[in-house]
């Protein structure tokens, strides 16, 4: 595929401006041909306007047509081949064989959503039909379902240029619900997010939808990110990255005269608790498995273990200098971006008053927990390969320290049966910081299934009672729409007495596929 550098709006390629960025190959920094428009007010006032036309039309279609959508987005990308892996392995470092199974991964996932788009459940059709003969009151024809919410506005990420990017999670749900989506691509990875914004707009001609239906803009300016925000038209957002950014992006969206639902993912240190007797049993194998998975892709996860708990003893020694010997040979790996590395070198840099155990590619530092209270700097995540171990006094003090933490992701413990079955108030208390809890496991590696739930208390997320991984994430893009005493023609097919979908409905409390009588 020949790049051009312009926007994609409504099926047209697009630039008022000459172009002021490029992308950069991650390895050296060297730009990378073409260059890239910054998306104007007007281009961003183009983009929203059509997705706002074709959001009724695209609501309305079936779910066989918006099911062959997505499978067909899927496809398209696939067909891209290895040029995509070839452009995003350059603008990102991210291994071919990373990027492969990305790639697997979302379409996987645009292929999971589509099932669940055709299969029709997710709608949450319930029906309580009227009762008249009820005393003392009688009681109306009551029916509710879950219908798109119009224009959303979706940030690509930088770590995930295809799982969490143009077709990535926040994408695929928005247009599974049959919203209309224009995507920020992100400007680390611009080239990528052309590419796959072609595929996604050869999909939706094929598809013989509306062109609005998709548009990519891109930009580097925080202000083009706020202004697709406040613009009139957008009805939610989707965001992945910092929690400066994305709380940014949030107070906007409050602000506006007509505040609209901000589902942002921004921070997380996805703390693990190493309880006695796993440290006592199995302390070797936990610093290798630690060093892994705080160092996995360049330590450039969401979900990277930032933050280690134990409580002082022996073992907790051993295994603390065992993490710092195996993070001291951890080889030089190449982040994202050349802005992020120095990022992640400027967080490093202001980490005082510690102890470190390992410097250089994977760092690695210890506090105690007298320490670590008096200093909340250090319970701000740093993106990169960089860990951090706080040493408790025992264990009411580990559970303090669990009681103060801030929301996240994740956590995780790792014990043996001794400790997992007295660590109950332990669990109650990560229970309420945490919206992921993992045991003998680690948090790097998310699962996308329908039981998985990617989200937290803030400031891992801007609403903990939603995810952006699995197919409990279309719910994002959704609202209740209850129908009183309405007609049984003006009713929506879902909710109409003979269910013609075949769709799993909750009738007079009771979930069945039956026609109502």
């Amino acid at each position: 595929m020949n790049l051009h550098g312009k926007h994609l709006i409504a099926g047209q390629a697009l630039a008022a401006q000459a172009p002021s960025f490029t992308g950069v190959v991650a390895a050296s920094g060297q730009p990378l041909a073409p260059g890239f428009s910054e998306a104007t007010a007007e281009e961003v006032d183009q983009a929203l306007t059509a997705a706002a036309a074709a959001a009724e039309e695209f609501a309305r279609t079936g779910r066989k047509h918006r099911s062959d959508f997505l499978q067909r987005i899927a496809a398209e990308i696939e067909a891209l081949g290895e040029p995509l892996l070839a452009r995003a392995h350059e603008e990102t470092g991210l291994p071919l064989a990373r990027l492969t199974g990305e790639r697997a991964r979302t379409c996987g996932q645009l292929r999971l959503f589509a099932e669940v788009v055709r299969e029709g459940s997710w709608m949450e059709a319930r029906i309580d039909p009227a009762l008249p003969e009820r005393k003392p009151l009688p009681r109306p024809d009551i029916r509710r379902l879950l219908q798109p919410l119009g224009p959303v506005v979706v940030f690509g990420a930088s770590n995930f240029p295809l799982a969490f990017s143009v077709a990535g999670g926040d994408t695929a749900s928005a247009l599974a619900t049959g919203n209309p989506v224009v995507v920020k691509g992100h400007p680390a990875h611009p080239g990528t997010s052309e590419m796959v914004a072609v595929a996604i707009n050869r999909a939706a001609a094929a598809a013989k939808l509306p062109p609005g239906v998709f548009s990519l803009l891109q930009g580097k300016s925080p202000e083009t990110s706020l202004r697709l925000v406040r613009h009139p038209l957008a009805e939610a957002v989707g965001f992945t990255g910092s929690h400066t950014a994305g709380r940014a992006l949030f107070d906007a969206a409050a602000q506006r005269p007509r505040p609209i639902p901000v589902s942002a993912e921004m921070s997380s240190l996805n703390p693990v608790f190493v309880l006695a007797g796993a440290l006592a049993e199995r302390g070797p194998a936990l610093a290798e498995e630690l060093k892994n998975s705080f160092t996995l892709g360049v330590g450039q996860f969401c979900t990277k273990p930032g933050l280690v708990f134990g409580v002082k003893s022996p073992a907790w020694e051993a295994f603390a200098a065992a993490v710092g010997g195996l993070a001291q040979k951890v080889a030089a790996g190449v982040m994202l971006h050349p802005g992020i590395a120095a990022g992640f070198q400027r967080g490093v840099a202001g980490v005082s008053g510690v102890e470190w155990l390992a410097q250089g590619t994977a760092p690695v530092a210890r506090v105690t927990s007298e320490v670590f209270r008096a200093r909340p700097e250090l319970a701000h995540e740093i993106f990169g390969p960089f860990t951090l171990l706080v040493t408790a006094k025992d264990e009411a003090d580990l559970a303090a320290l669990a009681r103060a933490l801030d929301g996240q992701l994740t956590a995780t413990l790792q014990g043996n049966a001794a400790d997992l079955a007295a660590a109950g108030g332990l669990v109650a208390l990560l229970e309420k910081h945490s919206g992921r809890l993992i045991v003998n496991g680690w948090p790097t590696g998310v699962e996308v299934c329908p039981a998985m739930h990617h989200g937290g208390p803030y400031p891992a997320t801007s609403d903990s009672r939603f995810t952006s991984v699995g197919t409990a994430a279309l719910e994002r893009f959704v609202r209740p729409i209850c129908y009183q005493n309405f007609p049984e023609d003006l009713l929506p097919v879902p909710l109409r007495n003979r269910n013609t979908l075949g769709i799993l409905r909750l009738v007079n409390g009771q979930f069945t596929r039956d026609d109502v009588t």
